[in-house]
């Protein structure tokens, strides 16, 4: 092993060690890669329809964005905080009806013994501590959401001086291919966030007309929960799942079992028929791929890793096929 062999390997244990200290802002950075890119899909889009640049363009989506915001919460929000304040006094009989229904299986543990151990002085002092630690993690949260928004912005007013700068930092050989690496990565990221945007919006919809036929109450904040988490795939659909069944089990087990088949029908519609069409021009992730990427990021970096976990692998995969594949697996002889 000569010496520059070790240098090289010094080197990367150095970046490797690098690269998780500054892991958080990375994360930041490429959230806000993502962002700037959702807003680049109607930024040229509105570009073909009509003669703006793209200063212009940006003011009118954004504009458009908070203006559309506005408009839906206030026709919306008003109806979601009283469902919210519902489900706080539909909690304590949730409890004792699934503290009822434990009784009555022999193999379970008494749920109602549970709870009250729960609220032993003991458990509860504990409570405070974790409070705090939760109230300052909020805070540095909203922080760095305001800057990945900030980011976002900038990066979206002139995405071709960033792009330079990431061609302009590459051996000149492979400056051609590292542009259409980033054309076809910002390709199928936007394509994928399209899709994506759109299944959601399409499971919100069908799935608070479902409920409000079935005359479940809380129908609105369950849809909404349902539509938020369809950017989860395999884990968000099933957890969202959840909060429907349960107020549909405060009605009574009928109820509950008519839920679970509305949202069965939904789920699949959306994973084997919606989604495919969606993403039929873009990069299709394998569920095993999606939950594996979602495992690790979320062990790493927690939730914020699970929300960026699809949009990462999306961009790895283009990586993957068009370096390691074409790059070097097709020439290997």
């Amino acid at each position: 092993m000569n010496g520059r062999t070790v240098l090289g390997a010094l080197a990367l244990v150095v970046i490797g060690l690098l690269t998780w200290e500054l892991r958080w802002v990375l994360l930041v950075l490429f959230g806000a890669v993502v962002l700037a890119v959702a807003l680049d899909v109607p930024i040229t889009l509105l570009r073909r329809l009509l003669p703006l640049n793209r200063p212009a363009a940006l003011i009118v989506v954004v504009v458009s964005l908070v203006l559309l915001g506005g408009v839906l919460g206030q026709l919306l929000l008003p109806e979601l905080l009283e469902q919210i304040k519902q489900l706080t006094t539909l909690l304590p009989v949730l409890a004792l009806r699934l503290s009822s229904l434990a009784r009555q299986v022999d193999w379970l543990p008494d749920l109602e013994q549970q709870l009250m151990a729960l609220g032993t002085w003991e458990r509860l002092q504990p409570l405070g501590g974790q409070l705090l630690g939760l109230a300052g993690g909020a805070a540095n949260t909203t922080i760095q959401m305001l800057l990945m928004a900030l980011l976002a912005i900038l990066l979206a007013l002139d995405p071709r001086s960033h792009q330079k700068v990431i061609v302009s930092l590459t051996p000149s050989f492979w400056r051609p291919q590292m542009k259409h690496l980033l054309g076809e990565s910002r390709q199928a990221l936007g394509g994928w966030l399209a899709g994506m945007t759109l299944s959601a919006v399409s499971v919100f919809l069908l799935t608070w007309a479902g409920l409000a036929l079935l005359g479940v109450p809380l129908a609105l904040l369950s849809s909404l929960v349902c539509g938020l988490l369809t950017f989860v795939p395999t884990i968000g659909p099933t957890a969202a799942t959840l909060l429907p069944l349960a107020v549909g089990l405060l009605v009574s087990p009928a109820k509950m079992l008519q839920v679970l088949v509305l949202r069965l029908i939904l789920q699949n519609a959306e994973a084997f028929l919606l989604t495919p069409v969606l993403l039929r021009r873009t990069v299709n992730l394998l569920p095993t791929v999606a939950l594996t990427a979602q495992l690790c990021l979320g062990a790493l970096l927690g939730l914020p890793g699970v929300l960026l976990a699809l949009p990462l692998v999306v961009v790895l995969q283009v990586l993957f096929e068009e370096v390691l594949v074409k790059e070097v697996m097709d020439h290997w002889n």
